[in-house]
Parts: structure tokens; sequence; C-alpha cells
């Protein structure tokens, strides 16, 4: 579908704890038509104060509704933060390439795929999440500490196997969440490792994880997180180096394969 221009009204705006906030819209258009992996460009205020919108994952859509989940880091998500049930919010949407999935299957069987999310990676993955929960795919949640683990209620509800990595092992495996995937692969025998990797989260864990993937000849789809100014193309502020010549985030992602990037 085209992008849209509106202003839409907020259904809800929580927080879930720490920096961490769900906000939630109406707009039965985009939850319709939104894939997991597009985001959403929003105008935190009126006027130019602060001048450009912010980038965000849809996280989740409802029948009449679009859900975020957002981390307060600056000013921008400050303003978000403060915005109450039946304000107005003027987004543009939704934006970029998503996931591409099955969607429907004769055999159901979980080593279809494996999600692997680090800190607000999680964003998009519940999305993507609910539209694969059929075939009960492995869930891969890693951050720093217990405190930054987010969203494991809703990956838990939809049915998936879950497993959590720390950095500091306060809960669940100890070490980088791509440490765990690797130990995964490692188990596996190659008739029985996954066919897809589908991920989001920093840089350095995308860049391992297209390792991992292209090392087990496993296909990966990586969304990639940058600061997208404009949210459709004309800016040139988030390109990145691809086999195929510099291709933009917002544009022409966020989601790549994770082998045709270059590192």
């Amino acid at each position: 579908m085209e992008k849209l221009q509106v202003k839409v009204r907020i259904i809800s705006n929580k927080k879930l704890k720490d920096n961490y906030w769900h906000l939630e819209f109406e707009s039965r258009l985009i939850a319709r038509n939104a894939v997991p992996g597009q985001f959403i460009e929003v105008k935190v205020n009126h006027g130019t104060d602060p001048l450009l919108r912010r980038p965000i994952s849809i996280h989740n859509v409802s029948k009449s509704g679009v859900r975020l989940l957002y981390e307060v880091v600056g000013r921008g998500t400050q303003i978000l933060s403060e915005k109450r049930p039946g304000d107005l919010l003027d987004i543009i949407g939704p934006l970029g390439n998503g996931f591409e999935y099955l969607r429907k299957t004769a055999k159901p069987d979980s080593s279809q795929a494996v999600l692997v999310a680090g800190g607000m990676g999680v964003a998009p993955l519940v999305f993507l999440t609910e539209k694969i929960k059929f075939i009960s795919p492995l869930v891969l949640v890693g951050a720093r500490k217990k405190e930054q683990v987010l969203c494991l209620r809703e990956f838990k509800a939809l049915g998936c196997k879950l497993i959590i990595a720390t950095d500091d092992g306060s809960l669940g495996f100890k070490g980088k969440v791509t440490d765990l995937l690797k130990e995964i692969l490692l188990k596996k025998s190659p008739a029985d490792r996954p066919i897809n990797i589908y991920a989001c989260g920093p840089q350095p864990m995308l860049k391992a994880v297209a390792q991992l993937s292209c090392e087990n000849n496993i296909a990966s789809q990586l969304s990639l997180e940058r600061h997208m100014a404009c949210g459709f193309g004309a800016c040139l502020g988030c390109v990145v180096p691809t086999r195929a010549g510099y291709k933009r985030v917002c544009k022409d992602g966020p989601v790549f394969l994770g082998k045709e990037l270059i590192w």
C-alpha cells in the first residue's frame, strides 16, 4: 500500500519498566496492511521542535489499532512518553520493506525459523512471531541484564519456544544471544538446522548472525537499526553498503538478506 500521512488518536501510552513504553493508536487501514519489519515516522510535537520525526518499528497490530514499543532515549521520545489517551499524533507509514515469511504450510515445523532479538530488537519480532506462530518458532531474546529483557509474556502467549540470554548471566544463558545461537546450531546436524533466521538488534549482533547463517548455509533476514531522518529515501542519511551497491535502510530495507550486506 502507499504510505499515508495521517493524524491518529492515541488509545493508550503506558510505561512498561525503566525507559520502555507501549503506545497504541487507532488506524484500521495501517493495522490491516502493515507487514512485520515495517515502521512509521512519528511527529512528536507541533511546530519544528524537534524538527525531525522519530522512526519506530510496528510492534504489533489489532483489528483497529497499531502498537509501538519504544525506549525513551532523548528529547523526542521523552515528549512522546508524555502523550495521553485521546491525543493526536501525526504519522507517516507504513514505511520500508518488511520480512518475507511463510504464510501457510502443509506440515508445520518449528525448525523452519529461528528469531533472534537483541535489546529493542524484540519490537518487530513480536509482530513476525504472531504471523508464523503456527510453526511454533524458536525465539532467542538477548539483553545485557535481566532488567532489560523485554516481551517475554508476549512471546510466551504466542506459543513459541523461548530462550533468554543475558551478558551478565542474571537470566537464562550467560553470554551474548549470538553465542547462544552458535551453541544451538553446533548441537544440530545440518539436516536439523533451521531453514530461516530472522533477526533485529544492534549492528554487532546482526553481523554475527549473518556470519553464522552463512557458515551454516542458512538463509537470514536482518532488520537494521539506523537513524532515519526522512523515512522514504530522500535524504540518503541511512545508506549501507551491499553487494549491489549502497542501499537506503528506510526505503530498500530495513530488512535485508544477510548474504547481501557488506560489514
